[in-house]
């Protein structure tokens, strides 16, 4: 039990610090986990102490230096409105597509494991090659940075959300289709996260329909990030809780809509066909 205990506040630390949320860190742990009832109090509590500790490591004490702290929330935040009919019934619609466009994510991804059990270095080089042919192409046809395409997208949705009026809807839908095929090949042989690529694609989703009648960039960027979470990582409180934190204090006036869109996108991921393929890799003789 101890053992336990240790491993989980470890756990708890590392994600809080990676999300910049103490609170967050506790969301994610306990609904992944399923923790509940006496356990909750045996592990949450020595990881919330854990969070608060990693955080002084980072923001500091007194005179002393940290290490530079960081936080989930955009640097540049749309203007805020409130929800109408219109956004409302637009979450319906982004849930839907953040559902099917995790579920074509986890295909790529399911279908090609076995060929990478197969020959895990040499299709492991084939598909990195590919996903930087991929990420050069798309800078060739948009003229912008690579490093969308390319890397998780923490460091770039902020710049994306800033210069969002820079980008056409085609540049944006090309983004969201060179992402969504690169987080889908990296998903079967790579190692990394789901969150910030799940994020990157739903705030490119929601700027991409921000344009449409009755919606707003706010609403629409927390709605895109919060569906794309909620059908990938399948913690719909999690992913409601993420999209808010990031549009920082717009996040209250947008919760209705990130609920909406969430709430559908679970509900969609659940009851779409299982991506996986039938069957075990068949391995050379």
């Amino acid at each position: 039990m101890a053992l336990t205990i240790m491993a989980s506040a470890g756990s708890f630390a590392a994600i809080s610090t990676l999300l910049g949320s103490p609170v967050l860190g506790a969301f994610l742990i306990m609904e992944a986990a399923g923790v509940g009832g006496a356990t909750l109090s045996l592990v949450a509590l020595p990881g919330l102490l854990a969070s608060g500790i990693g955080a002084l490591v980072f923001i500091g004490l007194n005179n002393w230096t940290g290490l530079g702290d960081f936080s989930l929330a955009l640097t540049s935040v749309p203007p805020a409105v409130d929800p109408t009919v219109a956004t409302m019934a637009w979450a319906l619609a982004v849930g839907a597509a953040g559902a099917l466009l995790g579920w074509v994510i986890r295909w790529i991804g399911l279908s090609l494991r076995p060929v990478v059990h197969l020959n895990r270095v040499l299709v492991t080089a084939v598909l990195g090659l590919l996903i930087g042919l991929t990420a050069m192409a798309y800078q060739l046809i948009s003229g912008q940075s690579f490093t969308q395409v390319l890397f998780s997208g923490q460091s770039a949705m902020p710049e994306l959300v800033e210069h969002a009026a820079d980008y056409s809807v085609g540049v944006l839908l090309l983004l969201a289709a060179c992402k969504t095929f690169v987080y889908g090949l990296s998903l079967s042989a790579f190692r990394g996260g789901p969150i910030f690529p799940a994020m990157f694609i739903g705030a490119v989703l929601g700027i991409a329909m921000s344009g449409l009648p009755g919606m707003s960039l706010a609403p629409a960027i927390g709605m895109g990030i919060g569906a794309m979470c909620a059908a990938m990582l399948r913690l719909p409180m999690t992913s409601t809780l993420l999209a808010t934190l990031l549009l920082g204090a717009d996040g209250l006036s947008v919760t209705p809509e990130v609920v909406v869109a969430v709430a559908v996108a679970f509900v969609v991921t659940s009851v779409l066909p299982d991506p996986a393929p039938k069957g075990p890799p068949q391995l050379p003789a």
